[in-house]
């Protein structure tokens, strides 16, 4: 694969046998971002469990200490007095059965993340198909499908994040941006990689974390110590 020189003259300064302390490894990564814009810095986790098994699926939401940089463009499925909460917590979209068609027939998805009261749940299942793919259908495990829809999109609009496995065993999360600097970055991946290890589980057997990879959008990977955590 080709990799332009701004990308070689940063992997030049990282050692891709050594596992980095996260204040040096951060260091390294905001040091190394060489884009013309704020990269994003995301964190890639592989777990030593195996998706396929009910008992072994990894998923949660948190809220990071330092946000992710981005405002979260939020949409609420909700009606009556939810849907006026939902508006005043900061909402960006809220409807019923409008929105679920502007999806269907516009295929519409100007949001980031999708809140739903419970009642709704009979509605939005009908995007099962559009939005499962795409990782934004709404779940009780995420903290999505809420009574409290105004918590939910405050926690949203906060920096929350939600990690969940993907088919190879591998987590996928961003935790902020570049311009947060070494020690904001660290915060995040700590409050993140704690979550990730309390979700450890049960029927999980062997080495847990197989390994810990950060990365900004254009940079090269930093192999993470996780030994203190």
């Amino acid at each position: 694969m080709f990799r332009g020189k701004k990308y070689q003259d940063a992997a030049k300064q990282i050692d891709k046998n050594a596992q980095y302390e996260p204040a040096e490894g951060f260091g390294l990564i905001c040091k190394t971002a060489s884009a013309k814009f704020d990269e994003t810095v995301e964190l890639h986790v592989k777990l030593g469990v195996d998706s396929r098994h009910a008992d072994q699926q990894v998923r949660g939401a948190i809220v990071l200490p330092n946000g992710t940089g981005k405002t979260a463009r939020v949409l609420v499925f909700a009606k009556g007095d939810k849907a006026d909460a939902a508006k005043e917590a900061g909402a960006d979209y809220v409807g019923e059965m409008d929105l679920v068609e502007k999806i269907q027939k516009e295929n519409w998805f100007d949001f980031d993340v999708v809140i739903a009261s419970p009642d709704m749940m009979g509605v939005v299942g009908r995007l099962g198909k559009v939005l499962g793919p795409k990782g934004l259908m709404p779940s009780p495990k995420a903290g999505t499908v809420t009574p409290d829809v105004a918590k939910a999109v405050q926690e949203s609009k906060a920096g929350k994040v939600e990690y969940r496995l993907d088919k190879t065993n591998i987590i996928h999360c961003p935790i902020g941006k570049v311009s947060f600097g070494p020690e904001k970055l660290a915060e995040n991946f700590d409050a993140l990689m704690g979550a990730i290890i309390k979700a450890k589980p049960a029927a999980a057997k062997g080495q847990y974390i197989k390994s810990c990879v950060v990365a900004s959008t254009m940079g090269p990977g930093v192999k993470m110590s996780t030994a203190k955590i």
